[in-house]
């Protein structure tokens, strides 16, 4: 099992330099593979070895070879916080016996990661990223559910996408202001991903993502540096709440007594 969380790690950090590559070039309508990575200060490309994940960014000292530019350490914290999300993910589906959903967790925390920090920068979550991760996660998890021999999860999983999908077209219609449709589109996906889990995260995913959002918010107003009327990106909330309740949904479910 170490080998596979060494695997995932190092696939995390490849994933992570392309993700960089999403995260600059998708919202502004550029290529994903033309040109090849490049200084955004000279133009220069960047040598193989100086692409490297992180250790790249360390031995140039954050600073582009050629002309000197500071490169942001944005870079190597994408990568870095991919390889630590992806083995993370990798160690809580090995304890809930979920390996065979890996696959469909890893792409979830890769567009997890990309979605927050466009919204986070631009307040968008592109329907280039949202849109194709129904089919697809859809594919992942009915080839895990198979595996499984365990339908329901995928039945679940549907209906949950279907019922946080709903919740968000009435929420947008109530509360247009608040409630971006791009966030409404997102919900279903993450409706796939807890409804593969349990009812109960869907529950504490959905209940947390507003609860940042609402905890932001508090910050905001509290510290002058925005009011009623300033638009906070909600897909990173939406998003924190979902991994949130994947890795400690059962654990925030039972603080709750049932009847």
């Amino acid at each position: 099992m170490v080998l596979l969380y060494l695997f995932v790690g190092l696939l995390g950090l490849a994933v992570g330099s392309f993700l960089n590559v999403v995260i600059y070039r998708l919202p502004r309508g550029e290529s994903l593979s033309r040109p090849p990575s490049h200084c955004p200060s000279c133009g220069a490309p960047i040598r193989p070895r100086h692409n490297v994940p992180v250790l790249g960014w360390l031995v140039l000292r954050g600073r582009c070879a050629d002309c000197s530019a500071p490169i942001s350490p944005r870079y190597p914290a994408v990568e870095l916080a991919t390889a630590v999300l992806f083995v993370a993910v990798a160690v809580r589906l090995d304890r809930l016996d979920l390996l065979s959903a890996l696959p469909a967790y890893l792409y979830f925390a890769a567009i997890g990661i990309a979605l927050a920090m466009i919204d986070i920068e631009l307040k968008r979550l592109p329907n280039r990223i949202v849109l194709p991760s129904y089919p697809v996660l859809g594919l992942l998890l009915a080839g895990a559910a198979v595996a499984d021999g365990d339908g329901w999860r995928l039945v679940r999983a549907v209906l949950a996408a279907a019922a946080l999908f709903g919740f968000f077209v009435v929420l947008s219609l109530v509360y247009p202001s608040g409630m971006g449709f791009g966030d409404t589109k997102l919900a279903g996906v993450l409706g796939l991903v807890l409804g593969y889990l349990s009812w109960s995260a869907v529950l504490v995913g959905t209940f947390t993502g507003f609860l940042l959002g609402a905890l932001v918010g508090v910050v905001v107003l509290a510290s002058g540096r925005g009011n009623r009327k300033t638009a906070l990106p909600f897909g990173p909330f939406l998003i924190g709440g979902a991994l949130i309740a994947l890795f400690a949904g059962n654990t925030i479910a039972g603080w709750y007594p049932t009847p």
